[in-house]
């Protein structure tokens, strides 16, 4: 194998509008591209962060939801890095984002703290 990096996170959300405003408007991730694919009559929105491709937002009509939360199988959370983590926080909370308390990270002695998208997927600032 010769991985280079992570290509993209793909995410299937129950609101599509509602999380194409939270990632777009919220978290200002640009849009590179927005089709609708009318045979699974779903919509897929690719974003970038620092120009580089990093998520795919897709809309299914029967979408099902975690069988619980947090500790279901699958992907645990999207952690985006950030320079100042309390700065990030305050437009956040600006924004009807609720966040939890900062955090130290024991091992590397960086903050972080966690937040959800639309849909309840966690989503976590990890300060550089």
């Amino acid at each position: 194998m010769n991985f280079k990096r992570i290509h993209h996170i793909a995410i299937i959300c129950s609101d599509y509008e509602v999380s194409k405003d939270f990632y777009v408007n919220k978290l200002r991730l640009k849009p590179i591209r927005e089709v609708y694919r009318e045979e699974k009559e779903s919509y897929k929105l690719d974003l970038a962060l620092e120009g580089g491709y990093v998520i795919e937002l897709f809309s299914f009509p029967e979408a099902l939801s975690r069988p619980s939360y947090p500790e279901a199988r699958g992907l645990r959370h999207l952690a985006f890095e950030v320079n100042d983590i309390e700065e990030c926080i305050i437009e956040l909370n600006l924004n009807g984002i609720d966040t939890e308390e900062i955090r130290l990270d024991p091992y590397t002695e960086k903050r972080f703290t966690f937040f959800q998208d639309p849909d309840g997927l966690p989503l976590e600032l990890y300060e550089k």
